[in-house]
């Protein structure tokens, strides 16, 4: 899973002086800088669990509307009984996977590259991805003056949210197939891969500084809302339309220490996908009151309608796009081939699954042995 700000900026000065990987994969794509905005549930009734409080992160992004929706409710709460849901919001996927390993945060729902390059970078040693949450979500949409079909593509100018983020990864990936060459580092060649962060890209689409962009809702609504046209929805370049695009992650010393913690709020996830499905109108009305909230300014509803409808909630964390967006990457020259053996620990949420007599999901071969 690609920036116009100071802190971005700052990044990719410096990434000559890092090495391939650590310039790959990092971020979601969401904004290129944390905003925490830490909040802690009242606890529910009941015993406390191995932990006083259990540290979540997640972003302001419809994508993370398991973690909105399951926090606005308090499903996650409820699960965790007398043990406190300490939430912290991030708009950027390195700032998540820092807080992740400095212990300021347990359990994330974060997106795949974050998660593919944290752990390849610790040589798997800082987290584990433990279940899904959503799928989806990502379209290209196109000045419809400039663009009126996929071949008009070539020679435009179209953003991505950061420089080797998942839909930057998915960009280059598209661009391959049709034939056409591009340098993903400048993102110079047939295409004008331009690097924008999600909030100004429906600025940089009035200014005509780009034709297009490939991103993620709900910032393609937005751009629609502005007059753009959706040309191509990425969950039709997949098998069965699905691929991650929201994972649930948590540290592995946390995953030690406290499992029953970990059991705790995956069961509020998977109970939350749940009530999503039952009541879908509801579920996104609590999830804009949540954003609402957390940004004091709620999504207008020809934005979040049509952004709604293009996500799937889920709790497989379909390991097996995780590994094809990883070869990507590699084929785009973002990353180097990464040994993901581990990555995934769905342990607790086959169990869960099992108990709610739903079926169990696999990991690709990429479990912990």
């Amino acid at each position: 899973m690609p920036a116009t700000r100071t802190t971005l900026r700052r990044s990719i000065a410096a990434a000559a002086a890092l090495p391939l990987l650590a310039v790959a994969l990092t971020a979601c794509g969401y904004g290129s800088e944390a905003k925490k905005d830490d909040k802690v549930a009242p606890a529910a009734k009941g015993e406390k669990l191995s932990a006083d409080t259990v540290k979540v992160g997640y972003f302001q992004n419809l994508t993370h509307a398991t973690a909105l929706v399951g926090d606005q409710e308090g499903l996650i709460q409820k699960e965790l009984g007398g043990t406190r849901l300490a939430s912290t919001t991030f708009n950027a996927g390195p700032s998540e996977i820092e807080a992740l390993n400095a212990g300021s945060i347990d359990i994330g729902f974060i997106g795949p590259s974050p998660s593919i390059n944290g752990y390849t970078k610790s040589k798997g040693k800082n987290l584990r991805i433990i279940g899904g949450s959503a799928s989806g979500g990502v379209k290209l949409v196109v000045n419809p003056d400039k663009i009126k079909t996929l071949d008009d593509v070539k020679g435009k100018k179209i953003a991505t949210p950061q420089l080797g983020n998942t839909q930057d990864v998915a960009f280059l990936n598209w661009i391959a197939e049709k034939g056409w060459k591009v340098d993903a580092q400048s993102g110079k060649g047939d295409v004008s891969v331009v690097r924008t962060e999600n909030k100004v890209a429906p600025d940089a689409y009035k200014s005509g500084s780009i034709d297009g962009a490939w991103v993620p809702e709900p910032t393609a609504s937005k751009l629609v809302s502005e007059g753009a046209k959706v040309l191509l929805d990425e969950s039709t370049l997949w098998p069965d339309k699905k691929f991650v695009i929201t994972n649930i992650i948590v540290s592995q010393k946390f995953l030690k220490d406290h499992p029953d913690v970990v059991e705790a709020v995956l069961r509020g996830s998977v109970k939350t996908n749940a009530w999503i499905s039952a009541n879908p109108d509801k579920a996104k009305a609590s999830a804009n009151a949540k954003l609402k909230e957390l940004t004091g300014k709620a999504l207008a509803p020809e934005v979040i309608d049509p952004a709604w409808k293009s996500i799937q909630f889920t709790d497989d964390p379909l390991a097996a796009t995780l590994r094809t967006e990883a070869d990507h990457a590699v084929k785009a020259g973002l990353l180097k081939e990464p040994d993901l053996a581990g990555i995934y620990d769905l342990t607790l949420l086959n169990k869960i699954l099992k108990a709610e007599g739903k079926p169990e999901v696999a990991d690709a071969s990429l479990g912990v042995k």
